[in-house]
């Protein structure tokens, strides 16, 4: 069986992989900046860390998974205020929906989710350092912004030399930098701006800037040094590259050891994208779509490859999906463990440890299929099973899979998704929380689904 070998940004090739502490992986996530509904692109990028968790997991790695929450951000304070309801209100609430649509998904909860608020000592404890370091100085404006030049290797994970950048790159346009290149690290406050979103600091009120945020939860939470970092490739530049700027101008040693950038999602090869318009969110396309489905359909690419979302993509991963279901149907896997030496997990396991290579993974699944089918054989089948579920596939009884693919195709609803709901609601109801339970019954009313609660405490659904 081959070693892990991970593609690292910043080495632009695929290395071995080697942990700081052996057996230990400290991983971070840049997370969701909450203020809407998570769309298909944001569940490819979640997807592709899931898969890297998954992976190091079952391969006897101890890991540690953070996936931060932006919850203080321009585009969150004009969403409330035009809602007329505080940050955390809009926060809590689309932080909620975004749990909801993940663990429809099957991706597993982080093992800390921290939001950003509750970490602004700390990114004011790194913002003073950088200024004690002159890193770091503060405009006329009242902003304080990192001085870009001052840091000798700002670029090295974009690739660019400050002069590309500044040619053509996004940078903050702002009257009060030094140079058009420097971010900004504190935010001064605006009189127009809710006071919950107002810190004390030695500049005066404020906020903190996106990149330092980051950068202050990963250190808190996984030390000054750790050893992979993710996200989408749109954060590449500028956010991680200032990322690395802002932590190693700060520490003085390097931060982050292996950088992981998943492809974009694309809708007629153009990025999935809300300030294109051309988003789907995840409960929308779990309308027509089993969960599983969809999880499938975003497998079946590398995560470092662009995927192009269409109906088409989406039917083809379902009549695929539904070949492993009903290889299982016909052939009850036996109850041993998973025969990590046999030839197929072996052929898994080096696709997997070829950085993450899930098309491959997926390919020898249907291997497993046709053989089941053919020989009929339940330690097969096991292992069909076993290793599907190392991808968080096949973890439904074939049957429920099957009768709830054609209920949607019968009544253009994903009976799953439904039960789920009703779940929800009855535990929202038993909590007292009777504001959740009436919104889910009633996005369940505009979805055209009419609930029934009986006199025993149960609820029955139907078509109105």
């Amino acid at each position: 069986m081959s070693a892990l070998k991970i593609y690292n940004t910043l080495a632009r090739e695929k290395q071995d992989f080697s942990p700081i502490t052996p057996g230990k992986v400290r991983m971070y996530v840049c997370g969701m900046t909450i203020y809407d509904y998570c769309h298909i692109g944001h569940a490819r990028m979640m997807m592709a860390f899931d898969v890297v968790y998954r992976w190091l997991m079952a391969s006897g790695l101890d890991v540690t998974y953070v996936r931060n929450i932006t919850d203080i951000d321009d585009k969150i304070i004009k969403r409330a205020v035009e809602n007329g309801e505080s940050i955390t209100q809009l926060t809590s609430r689309f932080t909620r929906y975004m749990d909801e649509d993940t663990q429809a998904l099957g991706i597993l909860p982080p093992t800390a989710a921290p939001r950003a608020t509750q970490y602004v000592p700390q990114m004011l404890a790194m913002i003073e350092k950088l200024e004690q370091r002159g890193l770091a100085y503060r405009a006329e404006d009242g902003d304080v912004n990192f001085a870009v030049r001052e840091f000798p290797g700002y670029g090295k994970l974009s690739g660019k030399s400050l002069d590309d950048l500044q040619a053509g790159e996004r940078v903050e346009v702002n009257a009060g930098k030094r140079d058009p290149l420097d971010f900004v690290l504190w935010k001064s406050s605006k009189e127009s701006e809710p006071e919950e979103v107002k810190w004390p600091s030695k500049w005066g009120s404020g906020r903190p800037g996106w990149h330092i945020e980051c950068s202050a939860m990963s250190c808190e939470l996984l030390g000054e040094r750790f050893d992979i970092h993710g996200g989408g490739a749109d954060l590449q530049f500028p956010h991680h590259e200032n990322e690395i700027a802002q932590s190693e101008g700060a520490l003085q040693h390097p931060f982050v050891n292996y950088w992981l950038h998943n492809g974009f999602l694309r809708v007629d090869n153009e990025k999935m994208s809300k300030s294109l318009g051309n988003f789907f969110t995840i409960r929308d396309v779990l309308k027509s779509y089993d969960a599983e489905v969809v999880r499938f359909f975003i497998l079946r690419a590398h995560y470092r490859s662009p995927l192009n979302y269409s109906d088409v993509h989406l039917d083809d991963a379902k009549q695929s999906l539904t070949r492993l279901y009903t290889a299982l149907k016909e052939v009850a896997p036996d109850k041993l463990p998973l025969d990590r030496n046999e030839e197929h997990a072996v052929r898994f396991a080096d696709a997997m440890n070829d950085d993450f290579n899930t098309p491959l993974a997926v390919a020898v699944l249907f291997e497993l299929a046709n053989e089941v089918n053919r020989t009929k054989s339940a330690t097969v089948a096991r292992q069909l099973h076993g290793l599907a579920g190392i991808l968080g596939l096949l973890g439904r009884a074939p049957q429920q899979f099957l009768q709830a693919g054609a209920h949607l195709e019968a009544n253009g609803v994903d009976e799953v998704f439904v039960l789920t709901q009703i779940e929800g609601r009855a535990a929202a109801k038993k909590s007292r929380n009777f504001s959740e339970a009436d919104r889910i019954r009633s996005e369940l009313s505009a979805q055209g689904i009419v609930l029934e609660d009986k006199p025993d405490g149960s609820t029955e659904w139907r078509r109105a």
